[in-house]
């Protein structure tokens, strides 16, 4: 079993690195298109239409991947006040229910994403032409990446690994 879960976890890890790039890259494209449209509308002046929808797009895209990449890498999205205050025995739990209450909100994420993207597949986005569920497929495809990555780590606390020991703990040093 813990070989499954390892396999999966490489997996999982090989998804998370291609959402890290994809964000990155279109980090880059959307500067890369808003200095094109900066360029077009003061120099040339003849400011392409889509150049504002892409790289709202874009964003939306690189905002929401990021933001998946980070529940995994356990810097987005946690309630870590407490892990402050809590007697050593305790933490575990609150990373257990921290872990639970990301899954709802990504499973809300998936749930009303996919309704809104369902409902904006017969509306067009005027300047690109695509449908307005390329609005929202981020809110969703974010959604599936945040459950799955909690649910690996939820997994992986069940099963007895240490998934929470490579968070540094804070020390309490004396003067």
């Amino acid at each position: 079993m813990r070989s499954g879960l390892r396999a999966a976890s490489r997996v999982l890890g090989a998804v998370s690195t291609v959402a890290l790039w994809l964000s990155g890259i279109g980090l880059v494209a959307m500067t890369m298109i808003v200095a094109y449209q900066v360029y077009m509308r003061y120099i040339a002046n003849a400011s392409p239409p889509w150049t504002e929808a892409g790289s709202i797009q874009i964003m939306s895209w690189f905002i929401f991947l990021g933001a998946a990449v980070g529940v995994r890498e356990r810097f987005h999205m946690g309630f870590d006040v407490l892990l402050y205050v809590m007697p050593a025995a305790a933490k575990p739990w609150l990373r257990s229910i921290s872990d639970i209450a990301i899954f709802g909100f990504g499973f809300g994420m998936v749930w009303y994403g996919g309704e809104l993207a369902l409902r904006g597949l017969s509306v067009r986005i005027p300047v690109l032409g695509l449908p307005q569920t390329f609005t929202y497929l981020p809110i969703v495809v974010s959604g599936v990446l945040i459950c799955l990555f909690v649910l690996e780590r939820m997994t992986f606390r069940l099963a007895g690994e240490p998934v929470d020991a490579d968070i540094i703990e804070p020390t309490v040093t004396e003067a």
